[in-house]
């Protein structure tokens, strides 16, 4: 793709050392220059335990809110010299940032309406809209673990995720809206993108069924630099690969 989308980061990222995670949505970091012990926001409640090894780097802003009780927030964790992101609010970003320009070719024909949709009592990421008033529902997934090239989606039992693709099937059904469902991949070694089936047989097999109903299934690699994250290139989704 020629044209190049980024989302900044409002400040220059600060490494620290991770030493615990004492739950979801918080870590504890080493900060090398105040030698002290920070408290970080974690924004992606996945289970992360491929990357949240003891000792490793972690990237961070500072808070804007001064109300926050954490002054920090993570970003990016470093797993064996390869950036991942694990931070979902700056993706999320990314994606409306190309809805709204309408450059994912996938989904060129539909014009963005709103984020953060409600219906039939679940809340979807991304409503879209066709010139003839065709609708259509996105749900984001993001994609941090992954083996030998194959990103793989949840990385933790998620029964949320799963009661979302079994809705979007649903609605697919009944022909109300087109579905899809987008896996933005938060690294850069990944190649083709698939269920993990080890990890949660009911979210693997609920995608399997996804497909069969008319889900469309899309994903895209991140670049991810000091300064943002960049829109990286279409790779494709094979719910039906199994994982030795």
């Amino acid at each position: 793709m020629s044209e190049k989308v980024f989302i900044d980061f409002p400040a220059e990222l600060k490494k620290m050392t991770f030493v615990e995670r004492p739950n979801r949505f918080i870590l504890h970091c080493f900060d090398e220059g105040t030698k002290q012990l920070e408290k970080v926001h974690l924004a992606d409640p996945g289970r992360l335990i491929e990357l949240l090894i003891e000792g490793v780097t972690i990237y961070v802003l500072p808070s804007t809110n001064p109300a926050r009780k954490t002054k920090w927030t993570a970003v990016y964790v470093e797993s064996n010299g390869l950036l991942v992101s694990i931070n979902t609010t700056y993706p999320n970003k990314l994606v409306e940032k190309m809805l709204r320009n309408e450059i994912i070719a996938e989904l060129s024909a539909y014009q963005w309406v709103k984020s953060e949709y409600t219906y039939g009592g679940s809340r979807w990421d991304f409503l879209l809209e066709d010139k003839e008033k065709n609708q259509l529902l996105l749900e984001v997934k993001s994609v941090t673990l992954a083996s030998d090239g194959i990103g793989m989606f949840p990385d933790a039992v998620t029964k949320r995720g799963a009661k979302h693709v079994q809705e979007l099937t649903a609605i697919a059904k009944a022909g109300t809206y087109k579905t899809a469902i987008l896996f933005i991949v938060q690294r850069e070694d990944v190649e083709i993108v698939t269920s993990a089936a080890a990890i949660d047989p009911v979210f693997a097999k609920s995608l399997e069924v996804a497909v069969y109903a008319g889900v469309q299934l899309l994903s895209y690699t991140c670049i991810l630099t000091k300064q943002g994250i960049e829109w990286g290139d279409a790779i494709p989704v094979d719910p039906f690969l199994k994982i030795q």
